[in-house]
């Protein structure tokens, strides 16, 4: 089948350092065209990335027939904008995390997507690295018994940077935006359920816009089972999870960005002792882009839709009003 056309909307590190390699070498798509609102720093990216045309402002992006779908990587403020203008223009999305900046933004998009008939994720390209299906199958095989909680950290330090969007609550800045998704999402993802309740406790820096520079989260499910978490955007780097059983544990030392140069196999701990699993050397964002693209095409659901992004934004609503008014919130 003939490859999908990308455009990129937006010029983000997170683009140049994955996104767009990702779809270049993905099997089903190409990046055809780049947008910024400059049209110099989009015709820089576009000769540094090797994109074939750049254009001088999104609308023009969408407005170009040869694009079947686009790349948002803008900051948390402009995805439900440019989300639902590139639905209304007929292209089909990839957005990066979190979707909106709060729930009812989430359900705006779906339905205009939904509306539009294309197709829409949420950029958590983590899910779709193999090592998530081999991990769900050894929780069902019952070899590390009964789930009884989870544990999850995603933490940097980029405090010195005050002028990052990262820092403008305005524009969904935070640690529980920018990383404590990833767990968030990780665990629904491995207990497919949602969460009843969630408490967090924060840290707001009045140094940085007063957003969230750490944060440490519990989110209660069924039957008792807890996802414990910590993200932090002034913290020593970590990012792993945790998932402990009645009768062992799986640890995942780089739950989330995996390096690419570097296999990252994850670990099984039973009564039996410790041992490695091996997991092949992939690219998680090309197999993002692949999931997507074999969805466009063969026209059938993706496993992660736009349903699941309003799910995800409606637990992360829950734990930032917890964490501002220093009480649980029990999620409906």
């Amino acid at each position: 089948m003939e490859k999908i056309r990308w455009g990129i909307l937006g010029c983000a590190g997170i683009a140049k350092r994955a996104g767009i390699p990702g779809i270049q070498q993905s099997e089903t798509g190409m990046v055809k065209a780049i947008a910024s609102r400059r049209i110099d720093k989009a015709k820089e990216t576009a000769q540094e990335m090797n994109i074939e045309t750049a254009y001088g402002s999104y609308e023009e992006l969408l407005a170009d027939p040869d694009i079947d779908a686009v790349y948002i990587p803008l900051p948390n403020h402009l995805h439900k904008e440019w989300t639902i203008r590139a639905a209304e223009a007929g292209k089909h999305v990839l957005c990066e995390k979190p979707a909106a900046m709060n729930t009812e933004q989430a359900e705006e998009m779906k339905e205009a997507c939904e509306k539009a008939q294309v197709l829409f994720a949420e950029a958590f390209m983590y899910r779709y690295h193999p090592r998530y299906a081999m991990i769900r199958d050894i929780i069902q095989s019952g070899e590390i018994g009964d789930i009884r909680s989870i544990h999850g950290t995603f933490m940097f330090n980029n405090a010195d940077d005050k002028n990052n969007v990262r820092y403008k609550q305005e524009w969904g800045g935070g640690s529980l935006y920018d990383v404590g998704v990833y767990p968030i999402s990780a665990a629904r993802l491995i207990l497919g359920q949602e969460p009843k309740a969630a408490t967090v406790h924060a840290f707001f820096s009045p140094e940085h816009g007063d957003v969230d520079m750490m944060a440490s989260g519990i989110l209660e499910f069924e039957n008792g089972v807890t996802l414990t978490f910590q993200c932090g955007m002034w913290a020593h780097f970590q990012n792993e999870l945790s998932i402990v059983g009645t009768k062992g544990r799986i640890d995942i030392p780089s739950a989330f960005v995996v390096q690419q140069d570097e296999q990252d196999h994850f670990f099984v701990s039973t009564e039996n002792g410790r041992r490695q699993v091996e997991v092949p050397m992939v690219n998680q964002y090309a197999l993002q882009a692949d999931v997507l693209g074999r969805g466009i095409q063969s026209q059938e659901p993706i496993p992660y839709d736009a349903s699941d992004a309003v799910s995800n934004m409606r637990v992360l609503d829950a734990c930032l009003t917890s964490a501002r008014e220093q009480r649980r919130i029990e999620l409906k």
